[in-house]
């Protein structure tokens, strides 16, 4: 009977504890007893600094457009009229950060970029534009841009891949989202996040369970960020995602020792 007892007791524990529990999957969670309910942001992200393979998107504005068109590449539709320059064009046309945080520019030739802002790079193209090109009164409009921000997410998700949203500034609950999400035996309790930095790559971590992560510093992702998503234990060890999973799985078990028994009792 004590043995029995201990079997049953052995199967509770394992359908109730090997399950997953809203703990899991749940974001953002407060605190149990209510106190600390959602958390007012500290400060905004700052700026992001332009990192080593990044790509740019500049265009120059003047009054006379004709001295505006080296430094704007379009491409001819099929109609054969000029068209904005398309996401897949921006690979060929747009400028890439080499290795040493320099960047091709008509006219102007090599640009320091590495580590300045958008803002900051616009105000230095603009600047040598005027001292090389233009004269004060062309009325020089430029602007600089990353054409959205592109990233990875790999690990226990729905959809692995390379993504870009055309945003400035995304999160990294948007980012997983736009992937589909994280799958029932993904850990949201340690995301890692690889991160480039000038000098070289750091891995950080996020537990996106608890709502003080809208505070982290890696809350916002950045561009060629990878998010990764480790299983859960029991997923490891094999054990199910619901109840009637686990349930099932003892109820398995049991029907095989069961039947075990009964041929080793009729030798």
């Amino acid at each position: 009977m004590k043995k029995w007892l201990l079997v049953t007791l052995v199967i509770i524990n394992t359908i109730f504890v090997s399950c997953i529990t809203n703990k899991d999957v749940v974001y953002l969670q407060e605190n149990e007893d209510g106190s600390d309910s959602i958390p007012v942001l500290r400060e905004l992200p700052k700026p992001y600094k332009v990192q080593v393979n990044d790509l740019l998107s500049i265009n120059v504005k003047a009054l006379d457009e004709e001295l505006t068109k080296i430094f704007n590449p379009v491409q001819t539709n099929t109609n054969g009229t000029n068209t904005q320059q398309s996401q897949s064009a921006l690979y060929f046309n747009g400028f890439t950060v080499d290795d040493h945080g320099k960047i091709k520019f008509p006219i102007l030739g090599e640009i320091t970029v590495l580590g300045y802002t958008t803002t900051e790079i616009e105000e230095i193209v603009k600047q040598e534009l005027l001292e090389q090109y233009f004269k004060e009164t062309a009325e020089l409009f430029v602007t600089v841009r990353l054409p959205g921000v592109t990233y990875t997410v790999t690990g226990e998700v729905n959809g692995t891949g390379i993504y870009t949203i055309f945003e400035d500034r995304v999160n990294i609950i948007d980012a997983l989202a736009n992937a589909g999400d994280i799958s029932l035996t993904g850990n949201r309790k340690d995301i890692l996040i690889v991160r480039q930095y000038p000098d070289g790559q750091r891995i950080h971590h996020i537990d996106l369970t608890d709502i003080k992560a809208m505070n982290s510093p890696y809350y916002y992702i950045q561009p060629n960020d990878i998010i990764l998503v480790k299983p859960l234990k029991r997923k490891v060890l094999g054990a199910g995602q619901t109840v009637m999973q686990n349930f099932a799985t003892v109820l398995s078990i049991l029907a095989g020792i069961t039947s075990i028994y009964v041929l080793t009792k009729s030798l």
